[in-house]
């Protein structure tokens, strides 16, 4: 359920400035779409809104793949949206201390006092990340019951369990179970299921007729999607995560047309108050801050089974734009970052995909952990199959197109990386800068 985007090596974006929604080459857009179809790079929705009109809707790939069924991605086609869910639980607890249901400085024991530290963690805590509840998301056991339903006291029970990564407010760190209980605070406080409450509080008051909790496991017959995974041919994640375990940490389904929607009405003062949007931002409650080229943008990344998701949102160009993938191959934030540039009449090359050849025994030589004097971070290579993956540390990993036998790139943020295995050193180019890296024995 947790994503970090925009966050591949180095990336930045030069943001559009002079152009606007009136002007950008929609049709190089699609022609990039059409490239990422056409050579299985990717599948899902993106949705473009300028102060709340639409300008720039498409999906690609597939909903259902069995064999040679396959069943057309549209813009209706709905997805599961992982953690872009906490934004919608944060905006909830938000409207409950609206209406003095709730308060940032209530502690938990209030509601849950089996969690550990429960009389010393605040709302406020959970909200930020700041609480020390451990995740079960991150135990290996995880994934033995991840498919199976669970009530809120036996997640509750599991969580008791669990012993706290800190004290309260010491430090930052991200927490799915901490919004699996927002979630419940959501419906104590409330008085209604998460489900009713997010329709009652949100997708109602402001028209989102495809958004809503998760009750199981996708239902074909209400258009969601199954989410895939690419070798030689797209295949159908073989388990997927039963809907009441993520909760109001990443269980809500919708498409890529209402996540714009509702991030607009958010910041249009439809949902919570102006004070209380600002406290979002701000504190980061729920939402995340993505600083681009002297420019904010607010909004969140999902992850759940095989989909990827990002929404974010300029307030300054009253722009939102939302990307949901149901099967990924070519990065999430390179299409984003794509779309930016073309969006802004920048320079972009749409990518061939025309890799070149390297057998394994090539490509192993390569593979390795690299480090440079001076450089932040290392640089891990790995195989997968055919290709390489690059990644930095506390990055996500970036595969890396073959240019020549010892030269590879990484198309959307302009990297080139060239290997010497004689001398176990990788050269990093980007944007005209050159970073020499060893290979770490």
């Amino acid at each position: 359920m947790k994503i970090k985007i925009f966050s591949a090596l180095l990336l930045t974006i030069a943001l559009f400035g002079a152009a606007n929604a009136q002007t950008f080459d929609k049709a190089k857009t699609d022609q990039f779409f059409d490239r990422l179809a056409e050579k299985n790079k990717a599948m899902g929705s993106m949705t473009v809104a300028k102060d709340g009109v639409v300008v720039y809707t498409r999906a690609i790939g597939h909903s259902h793949v069995k064999g040679t069924e396959k069943k057309l991605s549209t813009p209706a086609t709905k997805y599961r949206i992982g953690s872009i869910s906490k934004t919608f639980t944060s905006t909830m607890i938000f409207q409950l201390i609206e209406e003095g249901k709730l308060k940032l400085t209530d502690t938990l024991d209030k509601f849950f006092p089996q969690i550990p530290n429960a009389p010393k963690i605040t709302i406020a805590q959970m909200l930020s990340h700041r609480s020390g509840i451990h995740s079960f998301t991150n135990d290996p056991e995880f994934g033995t019951w991840r498919t199976k339903p669970k009530t809120r006291d036996e997640l509750l029970a599991v969580i008791a369990a669990s012993k706290p990564d800190f004290e309260p407010g010491e430090k930052y760190n991200y927490s799915n179970a901490a919004y699996v209980v927002l979630g419940f605070i959501v419906e104590k406080a409330g008085g209604k299921p998460y489900g009713e409450a997010l329709k009652k509080r949100i997708t109602a008051k402001v028209g989102l007729k495809d958004t809503y909790l998760g009750t199981g496991f996708t239902e074909t017959g209400k258009n969601e999607a199954f989410s895939y995974s690419f070798k030689d041919s797209w295949n159908k994640e073989s388990e997927e995560t039963h809907s009441s375990i993520p909760g109001g940490a990443g269980a809500i389904v919708s498409t890529s047309a209402d996540l714009t929607k509702f991030i607009q009405a958010l910041f249009d003062f439809k949902l919570v108050s102006e004070e209380s949007l600002d406290q979002m931002m701000q504190n980061k409650y729920g939402m995340t801050t993505f600083p681009l080229e002297g420019k904010t943008f607010y909004g969140h990344g999902g992850s759940i089974d095989g989909f990827r998701s990002i929404l974010v949102y300029l307030p300054e160009e009253k722009l939102a734009v939302s990307y949901i993938s149901n099967g990924t191959v070519y990065p999430p934030n390179g299409i984003v970052m794509g779309f930016f540039d073309i969006y802004g009449g920048r320079p972009f090359t749409i990518p061939t995909f025309e890799s070149v050849a390297v057998s394994a025994e090539v490509l192993d030589k390569y593979v390795g952990v690299y480090s440079s004097p001076g450089f932040p971070m290392k640089i891990t290579v790995t195989r997968n199959g055919a290709e390489l993956n690059a990644q930095a540390t506390g990055q996500s990993a970036f595969p890396l197109e073959a240019t020549a036998q010892d030269k590879f790139k990484f198309e959307p943020s302009g990297i080139v990386i060239e290997f010497d295995a004689s001398k176990s050193q990788m050269i990093l180019k980007q944007r005209g800068q050159e970073t020499v890296f060893a290979k770490e024995k």
